[in-house]
């Protein structure tokens, strides 16, 4: 799944694990954040990615024993959802109706019968 991302943005992170690294690397599955950057990232081994910085983490260089010298790397965006705060009022908006929409009358009246 693909979203939009834009700076000042919360999201939710969706996915904590990294494979082969033993280094925390700060997110945690379910905490908010807030972007600071978007872009597109080039990293020699994971190669061209749209990732995310956020606010609440500065990564600083990676250049420790496992590190790859990147410095304040950003995260895969697809690690992150944006935040939805009311699920059911966001969908309540897909149903609302349009303001040029017809509009039908509340009470229906009956036909009146020729005798």
């Amino acid at each position: 799944m693909s979203y939009e991302f834009h700076v000042g943005q919360k999201v939710v992170c969706i996915n904590d694990t990294f494979k082969h690294v033993s280094i925390d690397q700060l997110i945690r599955k379910g905490e908010i954040y807030t972007i600071r950057w978007v872009g597109e990232y080039t990293h020699y081994v994971d190669g061209t990615f749209i990732g995310v910085k956020l606010a609440e983490i500065h990564r600083g260089n990676d250049d420790g024993p496992e590190g790859y010298g990147a410095a304040d790397m950003p995260y895969r965006a697809t690690r992150f959802q944006p935040l939805v705060k009311d699920k059911i009022a966001s969908l309540r908006k897909l149903l609302a109706p349009t303001p040029d929409a017809p509009v039908e009358p509340k009470e229906k009246t009956r036909k009146k019968e020729k005798v």
